[in-house]
């Protein structure tokens, strides 16, 4: 694939550098269960991971909130762990308790992985990418997404999400090769799955590190700043010029270096850290994106409106993307999603 994307529009255009009178919104986790026409589609898959892996439910609900609240940015509907799962690691989702996979307990276990990443196992992921792009207007982005490579090894070697990744990083310390492997294998994966997004429509990707913020320093260097820069390169000598954004939650001082050293277009700020920190340390080069607390969405009134002009007034005359400092939660109403469009649109 040669040749810059060419679809631009207000998204692409700030995630670009441009400053724009009115940001661009999109919110993380937007098509999603506070939605009720999500909820009511949800409800005919027999399970989430098919549910990720049917082109007719994951396109509605992509464009869902996108017919509700004119956001300027889609996020295709999937998960990170299809990538263990396309790998050849079991991953399922127990109701009401999260996301279960097969641990590696050990190096051997890693033995069981494929080599590279199963393509057509992600066959339905790309035909949702085609039907929603044909669906949006050309001034509509559509992202595409991966987990970075740390986050992602984090619930293949538990097998599920826990408080501090404690089983990856006793792993990473005791197995340093084996985990060095794995993490090299993500990045080959994540290459090729984000090329093959891009190949089937996206406009822009983003890289979700959900899990950099329980890393000591040298670590965050070696296993999230490492990969983000290998995916980033090796993505650009495919499709010259990709746009993308990285998102090291919990990364708080260390944004700065993630962003210059990764080559991202444009960086997501969680809740915990402060804007105008952010947009006076960051190079200016880069979009900051965020950050709304997605409590303060929950509670919306007079506090929604404050922290919203906040965040404006913190990222004033820099290219920004508003957003959720993390996903929007199930019970946010929708009349609060409405009242923040509302007020970071200016109308």
């Amino acid at each position: 694939m040669t040749g810059k994307p060419k679809r631009r529009g207000l998204f692409i255009d700030t995630l670009k550098g441009d400053v724009a009178p009115q940001p661009p919104m999109w919110l993380m986790r937007q098509a999603g269960r506070y939605l009720p026409e999500y909820k009511a589609i949800r409800a005919t898959a027999s399970s989430f991971i098919d549910f990720c892996y049917n082109p007719d439910l994951a396109t509605e609900a992509t464009l869902q909130p996108i017919r509700r609240f004119d956001f300027d940015a889609a996020i295709l509907f999937s998960d990170i762990l299809v990538v263990p799962d396309a790998l050849g690691q079991t991953v399922r989702f127990a109701e009401g308790e999260g996301p279960r996979l097969s641990p590696l307990v050990s190096p051997e276990d890693c033995g069981f992985l494929n080599d590279e990443i199963d393509l057509e196992r992600l066959a339905p992921v790309f035909e949702t990418v085609r039907r929603v792009r044909a669906e949006l207007s050309d001034d509509k982005t559509l992202i595409g997404f991966c987990g970075a490579p740390w986050t992602v090894a984090t619930y293949m070697i538990a097998g599920r999400g826990t408080p501090d990744q404690r089983p990856a990083r006793m792993f990473a310390y005791a197995h340093p090769e084996a985990f060095q492997r794995l993490i090299d294998r993500l990045v080959d994966a994540s290459v090729r799955y984000l090329v093959a997004q891009f190949e089937a429509g996206v406009d822009c990707v983003q890289i979700f590190d959900s899990w950099a913020g329980v890393l000591p320093r040298a670590e965050f260097d070696s296993w999230c700043v490492a990969p983000a820069v290998e995916i980033v390169r090796r993505v650009r000598a495919i499709v010259p010029g990709a746009p993308i954004i990285g998102f090291p939650r919990g990364a708080s001082t260390s944004l700065s270096e993630y962003a210059t050293k990764t080559g991202v277009d444009g960086i997501g700020i969680d809740t915990a850290v402060d804007l105008g920190f952010a947009a006076k340390t960051v190079d200016r080069s880069v979009t900051i994106q965020g950050n709304l607390d997605p409590l303060v969405l929950i509670n919306g009134g007079a506090a929604l409106d404050a922290a919203v002009d906040r965040i404006l007034e913190a990222a004033d005359r820099r290219p920004h993307i508003f957003n959720l400092g993390h996903g929007i939660l199930p019970e946010t109403p929708i009349a609060h999603v409405e009242q923040l469009v509302r007020r970071v649109r200016g109308i």
